[in-house]
């Protein structure tokens, strides 16, 4: 019998500085058993980034052909593609014709040797941005994980600011530039 996915309950107070955006974020986010908490970290990283009323987590590990985050407009267009990770470069591309944008904020040890291995065939596509985010963000937020998460998260002039509690978490959101 399968393991059921753990439901986390998501509650960001986002202030967005750099991106003119502001919210209280009320969601709730289902780990897959075999999903990392770093892998979920990232990824509510990444909604609280890309945040729009019209964001949603998908199926993500369960469905292939699906991102981790998308936004669609309301006549069901797909106008950013969101992934957490380090996939491989086709899969973005292939996704690029799909939607009007493509986002990845990819984390992890072996992230410099994957951006080695990809950047020619990432840096051609023209609706792609990519985001690096560093263990020295994740983890700390990873030992604060519990089933109800709670952040103040204020993204300014790319400086990450996340109070969980009484721990405040400072990082640097790193965008990579392909020019």
């Amino acid at each position: 019998m399968a393991l059921p996915a753990t439901i986390h309950r998501v509650a960001i107070e986002l202030s967005d500085v750099d991106q003119n955006r502001y919210a209280s974020i009320n969601t709730t986010a289902a780990r897959h058993p075999s999903e990392t908490a770093e892998r979920l970290i990232a990824r509510l990283i990444a909604y609280a980034l890309s945040y729009n009323e019209d964001i949603a987590f998908t199926r993500g590990i369960c469905e292939a052909d699906e991102p981790d985050l998308w936004i669609k407009s309301l006549d069901g267009r797909l106008l950013d593609w969101i992934e957490v990770g380090l996939p491989e470069a086709k899969r973005l591309a292939k996704a690029s014709n799909h939607c009007e944008r493509v986002t990845l904020f990819a984390y992890g040890e072996a992230y410099e040797r994957w951006l080695a291995g990809c950047k020619p065939q990432l840096a051609v596509i023209k609706n792609f941005r990519l985001f690096y985010l560093s263990d020295d963000l994740i983890a700390p937020l990873v030992a604060q994980l519990n089933r109800s998460v709670e952040w103040q998260f204020t993204n300014s002039d790319n400086t990450l600011y996340i109070s969980v509690g009484e721990q405040s978490i400072v990082g640097e959101l790193v965008e990579v530039s392909f020019d």
